[in-house]
């Protein structure tokens, strides 16, 4: 594909060592990056993306999954937010499966995090008669990217977040001792706080979640 030779051609000739053992070590090391700055990134990118639109357009989801294939991290940042702008309001049912495959695939928070919030958060409004399904499938798996992400995929839900269906996942991993479980917990309560407070505040109060999760969740309320 056109559009991916240029990326990786473009991102090639403008990779920086020094940043990319940097970002590396950031994360933990799971990763190798080219070590191009996130403004110079996606100007690169959207650049590249321009002259290549209608190919990207027509071949989204085959172009996604090559992405994902692909070392360097920044190519699966490109990859999320191909699908975050090209998929926006017109997900397939069967979408769930590659959303599912980019969640378990290059697993690490920050791409996780932004698939949970803009994509399987997305995906659920678009066919909310799925969430039930989906939600269950996920937050029973044993995989813990797939646990947090049926936490948070109600991130920027305000209004409609399903409180009920918050609270039983919070209850459900409550006594989890993986850390990104923990504060993934207290992340998507603290979120709900901000429409909510009251509800977060008395649910926290009477459940015993891990510090962690309670810490984050009332992070930003009030006792007074």
């Amino acid at each position: 594909m056109a559009f991916i030779k240029q990326l990786e051609t473009a991102f090639q000739e403008n990779s920086n060592a020094e940043n990319a053992f940097a970002m590396s070590k950031y994360m933990k090391n799971k990763f190798p990056f080219y070590g191009i700055k996130t403004t110079e990134r996606r100007l690169l990118f959207k650049m590249i993306w321009k002259q290549n639109q209608q190919e990207v357009a027509e071949n989204t989801r085959a172009i996604v999954l090559e992405l994902y294939k692909k070392e360097q991290r920044e190519l699966h940042y490109c990859a999320i937010e191909i699908l975050i702008k090209e998929l926006k309001g017109k997900y397939k049912k069967e979408d769930i499966k590659l959303i599912e495959k980019l969640i378990i695939t290059n697993s690490w928070w920050d791409s996780v995090d932004t698939i949970s919030k803009y994509i399987l958060g997305e995906y659920l409004l678009v066919h909310p008669l799925e969430i039930e399904n989906t939600i269950e499938n996920f937050s029973n798996s044993d995989n813990l990217w797939l646990n947090r992400s049926a936490i948070l995929f109600q991130l920027g839900y305000k209004k409609q977040t399903d409180f009920e269906l918050l609270k039983a996942l919070s209850i459900q991993h409550q006594s989890s001792t993986e850390f990104f479980i923990q504060k993934a917990i207290g992340w998507a309560l603290r979120e709900y706080a901000k429409t909510n407070p009251e509800a977060v505040k008395n649910f926290v109060l009477v459940n015993n979640l891990k510090p962690l999760s309670r810490k984050e969740a009332l992070k930003n309320l009030s006792f007074a």
